[in-house]
């Protein structure tokens, strides 16, 4: 696992790619693991801090619940539609374990550990592929 620094540290323009696509809107999905090991999706926010990748929740809410019990995360950023914007700009995951930080007022906050960054988007005849994570560095694959 790496921290958000420690990405932007290994793989500095990938990494500014995907904090860009992270950023373009505020809510994300998220999805997390329920006690029958079955998925769940959520809504989420972001935010980049101190070197660090964070979310937060609500006291009590059922994603905090399944991400204190079960730590694996995955987070998908906004998918635009090149309909409205004219071209697609790509969509960006990361996938990790969030730990649990502390936070005001009774909240859940978590610190989002890396195991995996991706983005998607069209490159030459078709889809291009990049992914970094830290045991195997920055790779990019396309398919047609």
């Amino acid at each position: 696992m790496a921290s958000w620094a420690e990405f932007q540290i290994a793989a500095p323009e990938f990494a500014k790619r995907v904090h860009l696509l992270l950023s373009t809107r505020k809510h994300l999905t998220m999805a997390t693991l329920r006690r029958d090991g079955s998925p769940r999706i959520s809504g989420t926010e972001i935010q980049f801090s101190d070197g660090q990748l964070r979310i937060g929740s609500m006291a009590g809410a059922v994603k905090a619940m399944d991400l204190r019990r079960d730590p694996r995360v995955a987070i998908h950023g906004p998918t635009h539609d090149p309909q409205w914007s004219g071209r697609w700009l790509g969509e960006a995951k990361i996938a990790g374990r969030a730990i649990e930080v502390p936070a005001d007022d009774g909240a859940h906050a978590f610190r989002i550990d890396i195991e995996e960054a991706v983005v998607t988007s069209l490159g030459g005849k078709g889809l291009r592929i990049e992914s970094w994570a830290r045991r195997r560095g920055y790779r990019s694959t396309s398919r047609e």
